[in-house]
């Protein structure tokens, strides 16, 4: 009798996490599932605190507007304007005589005007990653590093469709859609031309980002997917922290954490591992979409400045997802290379900081690509500035600075 329930008991333990397995592959099938797993849009701390309220997250009175922009399929995305503290430090007194909370008419407020009437005024926009809302987690200490003291940066903020308190669901289109709306906000609204734009995603925003650059510096497209917009455009710089060459191809090795690992016992029958990826609705194929937008720019004479940041010890999106995007957006510029010869001409190219640290430089006429590992730093939210400020100044073509 004892061995009897030592086997069921045995039983069990086995067959109740293949059992979850199994259920989690089956949901994962289902786009609608498979999309509230991927994007986490409905795991929020918004119970904690109200993001109307900046001040919570050790912001001045009144340095952030809460305020909406309007995509053009008429969905409302929650957004933050963020002033730089200098710039704030010499406005305050108009600035904190203003009303608090969110504001429904951004462009009746001194911010608004700091931004709109400084024809030198810079703007990064923030794409931040998956789950919650744009205060989730270390996003405001990643705002304060690029707002700080002696920083020169309005800072857009944005959550996307379906996360926090924005309308709607996210989708791969509709994300890119919400992208485009913060950068035409940004320029027709505010008035802040594209050469005095950065953008910045972070995890899923860097994918986000590739979206959106498709979109406006390959297409031209005016916001609702067609392409038929004002023409190609070209930003002071695109920074991608912690990006990923595409959904299936970094899912088949995820780990959660780390060391758990998602569909690692897929594996074990490559017709299902094969059959998994298929089903996969929003491919975010980062890695295509820089290979086609280099190859664009550089066939019309644009200029671009991508920058890949990544951490050597990234639990979560692993930094080796950033050669592929590296190597992908260097074959826009030089074609396609064989392994052995692209990894000779990159160690010619790189300047080694020590262990796990190096930075590599690719150049071709005005499109330049810059891949740089840190050693430390989990998913590298901050210390962005240096490379923000050199985005910045590099504004002329023959400009030998540049």
């Amino acid at each position: 009798m004892i061995n009897r329930v030592s086997v069921l008991a045995a039983s069990l333990v086995v067959a109740a996490p293949l059992g979850l397995y199994v259920l989690f592959l089956g949901l994962s099938a289902i786009p609608y599932f498979q999309r509230h797993f991927l994007y986490a849009h409905k795991i929020h701390t918004l119970w904690w605190g109200d993001i109307n309220e900046p001040e919570q997250w050790g912001f001045a009175k009144n340095q952030v507007t809460p305020f909406h922009i309007t995509t053009a399929d008429n969905l409302t995305l929650y957004a933050w304007h963020i002033l730089p503290m200098t710039l704030y430090a010499q406005h305050e007194s108009k600035l904190v005589s203003q009303p608090t909370g969110f504001c429904p008419d951004i462009t009746a407020t001194e911010n608004f005007r700091l931004l709109r009437d400084d024809p030198t005024a810079k703007l990064i926009i923030s794409f931040h990653g998956n789950a919650a809302q744009l205060t989730q987690g270390q996003r405001p200490a990643h705002y304060h590093s690029l707002t700080a003291l002696h920083s020169p940066y309005h800072l857009l903020a944005i959550d996307y469709r379906g996360f926090g308190l924005s309308t709607g669901r996210p989708t791969e289109r509709g994300l890119a859609l919400d992208a485009h709306a913060a950068v035409a906000w940004a320029t027709r609204v505010a008035g802040v031309p594209p050469e005095r734009i950065v953008l910045v995603g972070h995890s899923l925003g860097t994918a986000v980002v590739a979206a959106a650059s498709e979109l406006l510096s390959l297409r031209g497209g005016d916001g609702d997917g067609d392409g038929d917009g004002d023409g190609p455009v070209d930003f002071a710089g695109v920074v991608l922290v912690a990006g990923f060459s595409s959904l299936p191809e970094m899912l088949s090795g995820y780990a959660i954490a780390g060391w758990l690992p998602v569909l690692w016992p897929a594996r074990w029958w490559p017709w299902l591992e094969r059959v998994l990826m298929e089903r996969v609705v929003d491919k975010w194929d980062s890695a295509g979409r820089w290979r086609e937008i280099v190859k664009g720019v550089k066939a019309r004479g644009g200029r671009l400045r991508l920058s890949l940041v990544h951490a050597r010890n990234d639990w979560d999106v692993p930094c080796h997802e950033d050669d592929k995007l590296f190597r992908a957006a260097v074959e826009g510029l030089v074609g396609d290379t064989e392994a052995e010869s692209f990894e000779m001409e990159k160690k010619r190219r790189t300047v080694s900081r020590g262990k796990d640290s190096f930075v590599t430089t690719w150049r071709e006429g005005d499109v330049m690509i810059r891949q740089e590992l840190v050693p430390h730093g989990g998913r590298c939210r901050s210390a962005l500035s240096p490379q923000l400020g050199n985005l910045f100044e590099e504004r002329k073509p023959d400009d030998p600075r540049t």
